[in-house]
């Protein structure tokens, strides 16, 4: 193994090269020279020490970036192993979203932009369905280099993903109690949901009464539907609470909340059959901004966490490993629907 180490102590002179990168490079260049083949069993940990001066932490970080890359595998405990000599071989990051929703293509957009052709997506869906989250999880636990997760806030939840290590998994989008070494990029939804509402007080008192969309057998928030009933409460705002908008039924002088756009789309429709101008006889606001809404009856007004901000955040978690714990605020978008 001396041309291995070699490999590597000629890389440490390179300033802007970490320890981490320099013995990452240093396998991988012994590769390509063929100076360690496939089956070949690297270095003990405690033999790199010794030879390359390296910290423990180090020399593991950089055998397990190798093993998520498919290279190198370890074997019942026994050492780590040149698995594979394409050392093009990409990071792969498993992406569990709920829907395919616009503002998780926004996120699933950046977020692939960001980390560039270094790494490998696959994106899967559970559709707030446990048992189908379960399958998912499942299926691919022990398979990725990282995990990013949108998880189903339940404690069933918190459980499988404890089944993952800290430092290979963030959580986004939703929170969930997890233990503090465990990163998350997360929403609030009850108290960002009531100042917002706060914020946009004068147009809303434009409106006789105020109609919230809130299905409690959805993925919808419980936040939100909190937030919303404080606020009326608190300011004697006339408003109600449904599950559904029926076709037909809109009312003028009416706010529309939504936090799904499945009744956006008709109760525009119906603005315009009705011939009501939006924006004074009826009103809209909606969760989760997208380009679409920027544009659509000269703009949808909306409150929303920003996804390409998460999403940016979200890659640079996956790229240096550093912890994060951080809630992303949501932000209002004023437009012509209120």
């Amino acid at each position: 193994m001396n041309e291995l180490f070699y490999k590597i102590k000629e890389l440490k002179d390179e300033s802007l090269r970490s320890k981490h990168e320099q013995l990452v490079t240093g396998i991988i260049n012994a590769i390509n020279d063929k100076l360690i083949k496939k089956g070949d069993r690297l270095p003990s940990i405690n033999n790199m020490v010794k030879e390359v001066g390296f910290a423990r932490k180090t020399i593991v970080r950089a055998y397990e970036d190798l093993k998520n890359r498919g290279i190198v595998e370890s074997k019942n405990f026994k050492g780590y192993y040149i698995a594979n000599t394409n050392t093009n071989s990409k990071l792969k990051i498993a992406l569990l979203l709920y829907a395919f929703q616009a503002f998780h293509e926004d996120f699933y957009n950046t977020f692939r932009k960001e980390l560039g052709k270094k790494y490998h997506i696959d994106i899967f869906f559970h559709h707030n369905n446990i048992e189908v989250f379960k399958n998912i999880l499942d299926t691919i636990n022990g398979k990725y280099g990282m995990y990013v997760i949108a998880p189903i806030p339940v404690p069933e939840v918190g459980i499988m993903l404890r089944k993952i290590p800290s430092e290979k998994l963030l959580i986004i989008d939703r929170y969930i109690e997890m233990p503090s070494d465990y990163s998350y990029l997360s929403q609030e939804f009850e108290n960002s949901t009531y100042q917002r509402l706060q914020e946009l007080h004068n147009g809303i008192n434009n409106y006789e009464k105020v109609v919230l969309f809130y299905r409690g057998d959805s993925d919808y928030p419980i936040g939100i539907k909190n937030g919303f009933t404080k606020f009326i409460q608190d300011y004697s705002i006339k408003g109600s609470i449904q599950k559904t908008y029926k076709k037909g039924t809109l009312q003028k002088n009416t706010l529309y909340f939504f936090i799904s756009d499945t009744n956006l789309w008709q109760v525009l429709k119906d603005t315009v059959k009705e011939g009501f101008k939006l924006g004074e006889e009826i009103g809209i606001i909606t969760h989760n901004d997208n380009d679409a809404k920027e544009i659509i009856f000269n703009g949808i007004t909306t409150i929303s966490a920003d996804f390409k901000v998460m999403a940016q955040e979200a890659a640079l978690f996956v790229k240096d490993k550093i912890p994060v714990h951080k809630i992303i605020p949501s932000e209002i978008k004023k437009r012509n629907s209120l």
